[in-house]
Parts: structure tokens; sequence; C-alpha cells
């Protein structure tokens, strides 16, 4: 048992420090019903590792000399001197080398984890208790740990809460990066008119300057960046949402005009706007199903002849008859109710089957606005005809859109090859 409260110097050759005095002093004001678990401790040196600044190999010599302290219950009343021989603790290290044994029991010395109690002789060991007399106790004093165990208790807590702060900041950054890259992909696909590619290099500026061992406050300054980029791209992207609101109300709106003539003949053909396909020399005539005024309509039937040069590939001057999408064209009929009666059936039908083709919003509202909501119907219809020969629905349509717009593209030349791919046979005619 701890007899004393004079300092001891150690045996031999070795230096005696001020740290060490210190380490003394700070043990003798233990007080002596003061009980520590010493696994519980040493779990918080463990935690605390870094902040102590002692390595995790003399850790295993730390736990090595609190295995031959037969209690649970680091307390003065039990005496916190242990006298283990360098082989057993050699073993109980395992099997540490004698030299690299040494050095790092001298580490837990000059961090204050512990303090040599040296006998005269400087060997280890322990004299029991005569009649008049008090056993005393030679080798590695452990009282540090108890006097300094709220210290740990509080470097471990400190380390605890650094550590769930880092994980927080690496789960930030992670969405943001996941959210800010799925983001500018869309932009790319939904708005090419927008400079995303300077977003997409301001994102990875900011994610270049992580460091492979990035600690908490490293992170912040990224995850402020990351917000920043975030918000932007997020209101970039909020404002094509608010215009696609606007303009399906407006669709909406349009398509529930209806005319009250059911026999007009404007239900079941499309009129010819200006911003329609390429600008031709229109006619005041009414057209009916690729008939002049006054002649009854009839339908397209194989070998039909097209009396009318301005009905082939050449130019949109007519527009295409719903007869002739519905022979070129027949699977969409199976997307309607009862059918395809009119274009207001045909343009419906077209809605449902741009969604099952993949065709994004966007890009059928450019085909409308390019060809009109009658062709952009059609070349939909002609899409859903060769399904399984386009790959790509979405990137085909806007193909079409794109020539359109450069005076490139007419409906007819579309719905004509669909036609001969049906094995109907029509004439064209460049003569009356």
């Amino acid at each position: 048992m701890q007899t004393g409260n004079a300092f001891t110097t150690p045996f031999g050759r070795r230096s005696l420090s001020l740290g060490m005095l210190a380490t003394q002093a700070q043990v003798q004001g233990i007080d002596p019903g003061a009980s520590i678990d010493k696994w519980k401790l040493f779990r918080s040196l463990c935690e605390a590792r870094a902040l102590i600044g002692i390595s995790d190999r003399a850790l295993v010599v730390l736990n090595a000399l609190l295995t031959f302290y037969p209690q649970a219950e680091l307390t003065e009343a039990n005496g916190l001197v242990v006298f283990p021989s360098n082989v057993q603790l050699s073993l109980r290290a395992h099997g540490m080398a004698p030299a690299t044994l040494r050095r790092h029991l001298s580490a837990l010395v000059e961090t204050g984890l512990i303090f040599r109690k040296d006998s005269p002789n400087g060997k280890r060991y322990a004299r029991r208790a005569r009649a008049g007399e008090g056993g005393e106790a030679f080798g590695f004093s452990l009282a540090p740990l108890v006097a300094r165990a709220s210290e740990f208790d509080a470097m471990a807590e400190q380390v605890r809460c650094e550590r769930l702060q880092l994980k927080l900041m690496k789960e930030r950054v992670t969405l943001l990066r996941r959210n800010i890259t799925k983001l500018i992909e869309l932009g790319f696909e939904e708005l090419p008119e927008l400079d995303w590619s300077s977003e997409y290099t301001r994102f990875r500026a900011v994610i270049d300057e992580i460091p492979r061992q990035a600690m908490a406050c490293d992170l912040e300054p990224v995850v402020d960046g990351l917000e920043c980029i975030h918000l932007e791209v997020s209101n970039l992207l909020e404002e094509k949402l608010n215009s696609q609101k606007t303009s399906a109300k407006e669709s909406h709106s349009e398509r529930h005009k209806q005319n009250s003539n059911t026999n007009s003949p404007t239900d079941l053909e499309p009129r010819f706007r200006k911003d329609q396909g390429p600008k031709t020399e229109q006619t005041s005539e009414p057209y009916v199903e690729g008939e002049r005024k006054n002649e009854p309509a009839r339908t397209f039937r194989p070998g039909r002849r097209i009396e009318d040069a301005s009905d082939m590939a050449g130019g949109d001057a007519k527009p295409v008859p719903l007869g002739l999408v519905r022979q070129a064209c027949p699977e969409i009929a199976a997307y309607t109710k009862q059918g395809i009666a009119s274009w207001t059936d045909l343009m419906a039908a077209a809605v449902v089957v741009r969604s099952m083709l993949g065709v994004s919003p966007s890009a059928y509202e450019e085909a409308c606005d390019v060809l009109g909501q009658e062709n952009a119907a059609i070349a939909v219809a002609c899409i859903l005809e060769r399904a399984d020969q386009i790959n790509s629905a979405g990137g085909y349509l806007r193909s079409l859109t794109d020539k359109a717009a450069k005076g490139e593209f007419s409906i007819w030349p579309m719905v004509l090859a669909q036609l001969r791919a049906n094995g109907t046979h029509v004439q064209l005619v460049t003569g009356k």
C-alpha cells in the first residue's frame, strides 16, 4: 500500500523531469474514497488518444498493466501500484518485444498516465504487511489515472462531439453533391439554352478543394459553397416549373374549346396557322379530307391519287387529312376511348402516347410551337408506329423539331413513308 507524500525518483540512470514531479504532486490529493471503473476509463483514453498524445501501441501496454490490477474499480484503499515483470507484461501485451515494451512504458510515464515507484534495487515487488508494519509495493503506480479521470472523460466527450459533427457534415456534403449533380443533369436536358457548364465548373471547383482527410472545420466552407450552388440551380429549375404550370393551364383551356356545329369540317381537319410549318401561300377555300370545296369527303384507299402538287413532300400548303393519318398510324387509336374521330381525339391521344414513349413535356411543347399542335400529334403517332426502331423517342422528336425550325422538315413525307411501310400505295400527281 502506498505510504508517504514525498516525491520518489527513478532507479539507476533514468532521468527525472518536472513533469514527473507534477504527476506525483497531482496524485497526492486523490480522495481516498474515489473509485473509478478501470475499463470505462480505458475506453475514454482510447477515444481521447489523439488529444492526449499517446500511440495505440502504448495503450496496448497500459491495457496489459490494468489486467494486473485485480479489482475492476481503481481505488486508493486497494492500492494503485502494479508490479509485473517485463516477461509477464510482454506476454499480456501480445508478445511485444522487450525494447518496444520499454519504449512505450517510458511514453506512458512522460504523458503522465502512470509513474514509476522504484524499489531500492529497481526490482518490482510488494512487501506483505507484518504485525505493526504496513505493506508497500514497488512498480508502476496507476494513481494518475484516478486523479485525471474527469479530464479524460471530458476529452473523450469532446472527441465524440467532433466525430458526430464531422459525420453530419459529410452527410450534408454527400446530399448536396447528389442533388446538385442530378439537378444540373436535368437542366442540361430541359433548359439547354442556359449556361449549365459554368454551374458545373463552380461545383467541381468546390468539390476538388476537399482534402482527403477532411475535418469538420475543412467541410464548413465546402457546405456553404455547395448550398449556394444548390439554391441557384433550384431557382433556375423552379422558374421552368412555374412556366410549365402556366402553359399547362392555357393548353388545358384551349383543349376544351369545342365547336357547337358538329357538321363543321373544321372539327375534322386542322386550320393552317401562321406559326404552323413553313410559310407558304394559303388558300381561303376550306379543305376537307383532301378534296376541294363542294366536293364530298372521301376516305383515302390504297392506290388513291393525291391530285395536288402541294400535297407532295415539298411543302405543307395543305394540312394532312385526318383520314390519311388514321390509315398511316392505326396504333394510336388504341389510346383513345372511342377511336380517332376528330383532331381533338388525336391530340389527346398524342399526349398519352408522349408520356408512354418517354418524351419530356418540354420536347412535346416545343414541337407544338414549331410544327403546330396537329402536326406534332401526327409526328407522335408516326413515332409510335416505329417505336421498336427508335432508341430515344424524345431525342428523335427534338431532332424533327429542330429541322422544322430550319425549314428542313415537312410532316407530309413522314406520313407518306408510313403509308408505304403499311403497304398502302399513294400516287402523287404534280399536274392537274
